[in-house]
């Protein structure tokens, strides 16, 4: 877990230096979108998982 955040917050500073402001804030909400929808589909697959093994 510590590894993966050093990851992230390094990713996050070397954004902040080589990007403009704009373009950081539009990355960050971009993955935080696709971040969203991957979870979301986990999520539905996970229930269809349950109810399939309940069915059996």
């Amino acid at each position: 877990m510590n590894n993966l955040r050093t990851y992230f917050a390094t990713l996050f500073i070397l954004m902040a230096l080589t990007l403009s402001s704009c373009e950081l804030v539009g990355d960050i909400l971009e993955v935080g979108v696709w971040m969203g929808i991957i979870i979301v589909v986990l999520i539905v697959l996970v229930i269809a998982w349950i109810f399939r093994k309940l069915r059996g």
